[in-house]
């Protein structure tokens, strides 16, 4: 069995987006889909959440 290290960093402004998967309600959606193109990253906290604001 191997262990897998993975390092987090924080995103950089004019650096690359790793490449990732996540699901959508369209479906599973990869950052290589849209190699090429322009993409905004965006992530919204849990609602209800102390980050949340509403």
């Amino acid at each position: 069995m191997t262990e897998e290290t993975r390092t987090v960093t924080l995103p950089r402004l004019n650096e690359p987006a790793p490449q990732f998967t996540a699901p959508s309600t369209a479906g599973e959606i990869k950052l290589s889909d849209y190699k090429g193109k322009w993409v905004v990253l965006f992530s919204h906290p849990a609602d209800f959440t102390p980050v949340c604001t509403t």
